[in-house]
């Protein structure tokens, strides 16, 4: 049995998916089992800005009793206008060191005041791919307020991409090889796509559905002929719903009651603040406990088939490994000692080559970006620079940069913006003649 048909049956659950719209709340409360998946209910509450939150709280908190599910928190996607998704490549870098990677570059991936960000990430499968959410914490504030005040238990502040990228593959496996599909969003189409050099691709679009295609596909580097999909054509098909249920419009509310159902199963992301966070009573996860452990028996017997034989050869081995230990050992230890004289005397090699490049590099910069330009970042490598700043005229720089001894192929990575006292900017270089 492979991995995917164990997780398979890990899928056991139910969840509450909440889709804030410009006027309306989408509800969507979905059970997830191995056979499938099935929507006890929906419900939209409109025009919900204009009514006290307590009235329409008490709309929700009705529907979940009429399906016996009022022990449940949700699952609640923040508007795309209110945030913004970005993906951070940091190769080598392992789980543990993830956050503090990202907080040197996370003011680099919002156009947002400093003091009013939240975000939070998840690494995608086992890739160098981090999904980052970035959003301001006052719109997280309203409306945990506003849901506070409705008294509905709200467990995660999430965004699309995580409920799309966990639901599709919650039962089965993505399309291989790569697609690109389309939903509509407060009339607006939300692209979603999947390729092998770009794990993930999320965005709303304000264009026709054939340029948001050939957009899609350029991001994900995917042969020009691929046809865009409906999200409903991947995700989960659901075995029982409402008879007046539409999936395509509910298909963002969907994923995430899907993703919600089975959080281990999910991408951790979540910008509701730790102390805000509720959760559905543990009585949920009795069902997935016992099939878990049901799992666990039958493994363990499998693995007991062939023990005698598994013991003998057991047995040998370590006679083995006791007798050429002692040689072992003292190789080891040569080794380790020889690693570290090597890694020492390579280091200081390199800070002697790289040290007069890096000044010269820096140097070149300072004649450049003469006042009353400057910089609030500066990423230098081995074979590139990235800079971040402000300047009078900043589409000039790249001519400025590109005509050094020191940079070339120079192209800014975000639109140039009006700030305080000039333009502002970001943009990348790549080094000229530095030794490797």
């Amino acid at each position: 049995m492979s991995l995917v048909e164990y997780k398979k049956w890990l899928a056991i659950g139910t969840g509450v998916g909440i889709e804030i719209g410009r006027e309306d709340l989408q509800i969507t409360v979905a059970r997830v089992r191995p056979q499938g998946v099935s929507i006890l209910g929906s419900l939209a509450i409109h025009r919900f800005r204009d009514q006290p939150a307590a009235e329409w709280g008490a709309v929700y908190s009705n529907f979940l009793r009429k399906l016996g599910q009022r022990h449940l928190a949700a699952q609640v996607l923040i508007p795309r206008e209110g945030m913004v998704v970005r993906q951070v490549q940091l190769p080598g870098v392992s789980d543990k060191d993830l956050e503090a990677a990202l907080k040197f570059q996370i003011d680099s991936l919002h156009s947002f005041q400093e003091d009013d960000v939240i975000y939070d990430y998840a690494r995608i499968a086992k890739t160098p791919t981090i999904l980052v959410g970035i959003a301001r914490r006052s719109v997280v504030d309203q409306y945990a307020t506003q849901f506070s005040e409705a008294g509905v238990k709200i467990s995660t502040f999430t965004f699309s991409a995580v409920g799309l990228y966990s639901s599709v593959r919650m039962l089965s496996q993505p399309p291989a090889g790569g697609f690109v599909a389309f939903g509509e969003a407060d009339e607006e189409l939300e692209v979603y796509g999947e390729s092998p050099t770009r794990p993930v691709f999320s965005a709303r679009v304000d264009a026709s559905l054939e340029r948001a295609r050939t957009l899609a596909v350029s991001e994900l580097r995917l042969p020009p002929e691929t046809e865009p999909l409906a999200l409903t054509d991947v995700l989960p098909k659901p075995l029982a719903a409402p008879e007046d249920y539409d999936l395509a419009r509910g298909a963002f509310v969907y994923a995430t009651a899907v993703a919600g159902a089975c959080p281990w199963l999910s991408l951790s992301t979540n910008l509701l603040p730790p102390e805000l966070r509720k959760n559905s009573s543990r009585l949920i996860y009795v069902p997935t406990v016992v099939l878990a452990t049901l799992v666990i028996v039958m493994t363990v017997l499998l693995s007991a088939y062939s023990s005698f034989e598994d013991k003998r050869y057991l047995s040998r081995l370590q006679a083995e490994i006791q007798r050429i230990q002692p040689t072992a050992q003292l190789a080891t230890t040569l080794d380790k000692k020889i690693a570290v004289t090597r890694n020492r005397a390579q280091a200081l090699d390199n800070f002697r080559r790289h040290l007069k490049d890096d000044m010269n590099a820096i140097n070149d910069l300072s004649e450049i970006l003469v006042p009353p330009a400057w910089l609030t970042s500066l990423q230098l490598t081995r074979d590139s620079v990235s800079i971040s700043g402000e300047a009078e005229r900043a589409e000039a720089l790249l001519k400025l940069l590109d005509s050094s001894k020191q940079f070339r192929k120079s192209e800014f990575t975000l639109p140039i913006s009006r700030g305080g006292s000039g333009e502002t900017f970001s943009l990348h270089s790549q080094r000229e003649g530095v030794a490797p």
